[in-house]
């Protein structure tokens, strides 16, 4: 081989490769670029369900001047919450009584000393039931307790009323979110077509938090006032286009 074919070839060769080179790198950056081509789709996805758990604590008030007579006030109105809940139907399972609280008002630091009444006491009756149609109409026949004489007490955020709440929902959950997933790619594919392009695999999702409300929109979590609930999630999904 002559000295300038020496010389010639290896610079051939560079530019060649070179070349070629940059052919891969720009066939990478070309396919970086189609790879980078997707869509932003939210997915909503809505369930109504019935709660299956219920709460309810019926409790009650009782004030005098003597300690025992308010003590035996308090047992029998406890006494009386009970009956009344069996007679609804509820089990002893489902029934705790709760222990008395009686209060000394004379007997406080900065308590007054010319009290009318100075034993003030309270009382009540827990139920705990997956039967939530029992609680419900228990709680709107309270009446007759009332009749007796039972002080119901209303005070607290819930004024008395029983709470429901959803204890199966990792059973509805898969259901949701393939919903939510389904919703997302119906919407995608519309968005694919109207741009003319044609929706690839999907590249990242989010499925988000999922609420739960109830019936007249509030928080579940917190409120927990009505036995049907509605499940909502707001998913987040990156769809390649082609």
């Amino acid at each position: 081989m002559s000295a300038f074919s020496q010389k010639i070839l290896p610079a051939i060769l560079i530019a060649a490769g070179v070349g070629v080179g940059g052919w891969f790198v720009g066939q990478g950056l070309e396919g970086f670029r189609q790879a980078e081509r997707f869509i932003t789709i939210k997915g909503l996805a809505e369930q109504d369900v019935k709660s299956d758990f219920a709460i309810w604590t019926l409790s009650f008030r009782r004030a005098g001047g003597d300690y025992q007579a308010v003590r035996s006030e308090l047992t029998a109105d406890r006494e009386a919450v009970a009956a009344f809940l069996r007679g609804q139907g509820f089990n002893d399972q489902e029934i705790e009584l709760r222990p008395l609280r009686i209060t000394d008002l004379m007997a406080r630091e900065y308590g007054q000393q010319d009290v009318a009444l100075r034993y003030t006491g309270e009382g009540s009756v827990l139920v705990r039931s997956a039967r939530v149609d029992l609680v419900a109409r228990a709680s709107n026949a309270v009446d007759p307790l009332i009749t007796q004489g039972v002080a119901l007490s209303q005070d607290g955020p819930m004024g008395g009323a029983p709470r429901y709440f959803l204890r199966g929902f990792n059973e509805v959950k898969p259901q949701l979110l393939e919903a939510a997933v389904t919703n997302a790619r119906e919407q995608a594919e519309q968005f694919a077509t109207d741009a003319g392009a044609t929706l690839g695999d999907l590249r990242r999702a989010n499925q988000g938090a999922i609420q739960i409300l109830d019936d007249d929109g509030s928080d579940g979590y917190s409120s927990g006032l009505t036995i049907g609930k509605r499940l909502r999630v707001v998913s987040t999904f990156e769809f390649l286009l082609k």
